[in-house]
């Protein structure tokens, strides 16, 4: 999120009375010693306040106060609900008339005990009940895209990079930031930056998938048994924060009347949901809405052969039954256990090697919870749908995700061969190399010679007339920032960005603002070009228009010099490209029903401006592509097709970009429309424009 935009939590919180209207002075502080614990929503207000207001050491202060304070207060309710529920145990009801009062008694004395314990440190419980959009910037990371504009300000270069980047890993399709980023990385030479708010067990799962992937075993096992040691310390504070208030969704608060056991199971239910899906939480990164597949489970998988190759083969047949608690039908892992069995019978009775106590303790609890839940579905009207969290075949399956299957080879004696689970067949088989439809279309480059998949490069899709008819119509209706919500530099300050849609310029033709055979050309080419890549790319169902957009990208003069930036940063068009991780998130924001792109380019008279294509980290550029009138580069649209536009540094590049969808429900509104107004121009005998978008010749 750019800052030159206030979100709704500071816009919110700018409108109350503010808490600290001196504490962000030059020279003050955010908090007092040894009192309570400033309320961190009301310290991010004043942060925000002092940003807007030009005190950017003020703001840096109360927005690293703010974020301290957070932190503070979740510690602090976790100490104090741990510490409690040491000291009272909940007893159990007796039989008879009061046979509830010991529970109930014991409930009470709890909430005592938490009220005597949390009261000192953080005062009010009111204090610290932050609105929803103030926790949702915190949950998005905002606070940090403040910090890093403070911290630029103020000339404090790594203090910046580490807070853009902390900022950039919650939301890794932010463009602006992840060029600051690598302008950081320039101009400071900084390049070990620090994610700030990274969660301990996923760091140390990530870093032991990394040395198994290099074979480095010993390594791999310290960091994955590290990596469960805190999940579930993490999970046990997840279930811990879940105990505070809940929001009664289906009622109004103040006329809530219901009664005793309703009331309770009323909250208790919201709780219960809240910490059967600490599962989902745990295996989720931050800013991303779905978590890794089969997260807790791949622990054990990784570990159980990671085990077998340092010759532990009683802790990877205990982990191999571990993973199996889990997945009790998976083939490859029970053939796994049985050889592990096999290499100790002799010296023991693998009998003896169990599962691990933590899984089978967790496992159980979370059975139990969906069965309650499932209860409460049915009996007090619930609605409830069990996710299924231990999904071994989902979208999200890491690279490396499912390291087992084994069998035995005489060549020296035993030995493991690592092969993976066989990952989800797509909804269609992919395919290339259909006919192109028209004789004057030429073939370029196909996947293998661009190195990558589905990709496609041709020339002469339309002739050098078109190109220049069409640049004639692009200068008639263009506007500034159109498709880029009235940015008209939205990727990068050194380019302005004009655009326009195919109803944009068949409603000017009609106008007779600009002349109507040429606006229909537009409509007739991009036809043309979904015709050409429907077929090309043999697909057996439709494919229907997404979005298109005649779009021009212009240098602005006297900001080319020393420019490192790129004219659109590189991402994928269907997922959320993660380079860190690599890793593409199909989720929202992006536009996830786009399963093709394609961009067909009208000229070649300006500098810069190739199209590239990069591996997932999107640095390692393995194709480039210099536009020029009539050529077509098309992909398929997901995190296999990283791409971008290095800068255009001299004149104005000119295409017409066009995005598609195998699924009708997502077919482009305005499409729709304006093929109703070709419709009306055909009835009124106004004709087509000099193209036919019919193949006369088909290949």
């Amino acid at each position: 999120m750019a800052t030159g935009s206030r979100p709704w939590g500071a816009l919110l919180l700018l409108l109350l009375p503010l808490l600290l209207p001196a504490a962000c002075r030059a020279g003050g502080g955010c908090a007092g010693e040894g009192g309570p614990l400033e309320p961190f929503d009301a310290l991010y207000a004043s942060g925000v306040e002092a940003y807007y207001g030009g005190d950017f050491a003020g703001a840096a202060r109360c927005l690293e106060r703010a974020l301290r304070s957070r932190r503070e207060l979740r510690d602090a309710r976790l100490r104090c609900r741990r510490s409690c529920r040491g000291q009272v145990r909940l007893a159990a009801p007796g039989p008879g008339a009061g046979g509830d009062l010991p529970f109930f008694g014991s409930v009470l004395r709890r909430a005592g005990c938490l009220r005597r314990c949390e009261e000192p440190r953080l005062g009010a419980a009111s204090r610290h009940r932050a609105a929803e959009e103030v926790g949702a910037d915190f949950q998005r990371r905002v606070p940090y895209s403040y910090l890093q504009r403070a911290y630029i300000q103020l000339n404090k270069l790594e203090e910046a990079a580490n807070a853009a980047h902390t900022f950039f890993m919650a939301n890794p399709e932010h463009m602006e930031i992840q060029q600051d980023i690598e302008n950081y990385k320039t101009t400071a030479g900084k390049v070990d930056l620090i994610d700030r708010e990274a969660r301990q067990h996923m760091e140390d799962y990530s870093a032991g998938v990394r040395h198994y992937d290099k074979e480095e075993y010993k390594l791999a096992i310290d960091f994955l048994e590290r990596a469960l040691k805190g999940y579930y310390s993490e999970d046990e504070d997840c279930q811990l924060m879940c105990e505070g208030p809940q929001r009664f969704e289906e009622h109004e608060y103040l006329e809530y009347k219901a009664g005793l056991y309703e009331a309770i199971a009323d909250h208790y239910m919201q709780v219960l949901a809240c910490k059967h899906d600490c599962v989902r939480e745990l295996a989720t990164r931050s800013g991303r809405i779905s978590p890794i597949e089969n997260f807790l489970p791949l622990h054990y998988d990784y570990l159980q052969f990671a085990y077998y190759r340092v010759g532990d083969y009683v802790k990877a047949l205990e982990c191999a039954k571990s993973y199996l608690l889990f997945h009790p039908d998976d083939e490859d892992v029970l053939e796994n256990a049985g050889y592990y069995e096999g290499l100790l019978e002799g010296t023991m009775d693998p009998d003896t090697v169990k599962p691990r106590k933590e899984a089978k303790m967790l496992l159980r609890r979370h059975k139990l919870e969906s069965h309650l839940l499932q209860v409460a579905a049915a009996g007090l009207g619930y609605t409830y749908t069990e996710p299924n969290y231990w999904n071994r075949y989902g979208a999200r399956q890491d690279e490396h995700s499912v390291p087992s299957s084994i069998s035995s080879e005489p060549e020296d004696g035993p030995r493991l061969s690592l092969a993976k689970k066989p990952m989800p067949k797509p909804d269609r088989e992919l395919k290339e190399g259909g006919p192109l439809l028209y004789s004057d279309v030429k073939f370029v480059y196909n996947s293998q010679q661009l190195n990558g998949t589905q990709r496609v490069l041709l020339d002469n899709v339309i002739s050098e007339e078109q190109c220049r008819e069409l640049h004639r119509v692009a200068n008639g209706i263009m506007l500034a920032g159109d498709g880029y919500r009235g940015k008209t530099s939205p990727h990068t300050p050194n380019e302005r960005f004009e655009g326009a849609t195919v109803l944009k310029a068949l409603k000017y033709g009609y106008e007779g603002r600009v002349p109507l055979k040429s606006a229909r050309l537009f409509y007739d080419i991009s036809e043309k070009a979904r015709r050409i890549v429907e077929s090309y790319f043999m697909l057996n169902s439709t494919l229907y228009f997404s979005y298109t957009h005649l779009v021009c990208r212009t240098a602005l003069s006297g900001q080319q010099e020393r420019r490192n930036d790129l004219s659109h940063p590189i991402h994928a068009d269907n997922c959320l490209l993660d380079p860190e991780a690599n890793e593409c998130w199909k989720e929202p924001p992006a536009y996830t029903f786009r399963d093709y792109s394609a961009l067909l380019y009208m000229n070649a008279d300006f500098e810069g401006g190739e199209f590239i294509f990069t591996e997932m980290d999107a640095k390692t550029v393995t194709a480039s592509i210099k536009p020029k009138c009539g050529r077509m580069i098309s992909f398929s649209s997901g995190g296999e097709n990283p791409h971008g536009v290095k800068a255009v540094t001299k004149g104005q590049r000119c295409a017409v970009a066009l995005w598609f969808t195998l699924d009708p429900l997502y077919r482009e509104l305005e499409r729709i429309q304006a093929d109703e107004v070709i419709a009306m121009l055909d009835q009124e005998h106004l004709g087509p424009s000099e193209m036919n978008i019919n193949p006369k010749d088909e290949l």
